[in-house]
């Protein structure tokens, strides 16, 4: 199995990009760096592959479990080196979920079967990175 991505050129730093589902993004530098301010950009998209990656398998456990979660979000944060290129030394993964029934327990067991055995982004950015995961849970 392989995943095909098709990047093209639009104008100045703007890209875009196809998924293997059909879908596409727009890719952008900021202005500091002569672009347009009118995409994503390439270091913040490895981190919503993560997250995206890792709530998936959440997701599913999570019906999978028949849990009452009411919502749930993941926030990345990517930490650069100060050397050219920047790159990623330490990312932090923060899992939030809400509702009036959290099974704390059950919840846990589903992020670290994601972060330990199903999300292969998170194995990825391992090899590169610090990766540090930290779960909150709100009851509503």
């Amino acid at each position: 199995m392989s995943h095909k991505v098709t990047t093209t050129w639009i104008e100045n730093m703007q890209f875009e990009s196809t998924n293997p589902s059909g879908g596409t993004i727009r890719i952008d530098a900021g202005p500091e760096n002569g672009g347009d301010n009118k995409g994503l950009r390439p270091k913040a998209l490895m981190l919503s592959a993560l997250a995206g990656c890792s709530g998936l398998d959440i997701a599913h456990l999570i019906k999978k479990m028949r849990l009452e979660v009411s919502n749930f979000k993941i926030e990345t944060d990517g930490l650069l080196t100060d050397t050219d290129p920047a790159t990623y030394h330490t990312v932090i993964v923060d899992y939030h979920f809400y509702g009036p029934n959290l099974d704390e327990g059950k919840l846990k067991r589903a992020v670290d079967l994601s972060i330990e055995k199903y999300c292969g982004v998170m194995d990825m950015f391992r090899e590169f990175a610090d990766v540090q995961t930290n779960i909150y849970y709100h009851k509503e």
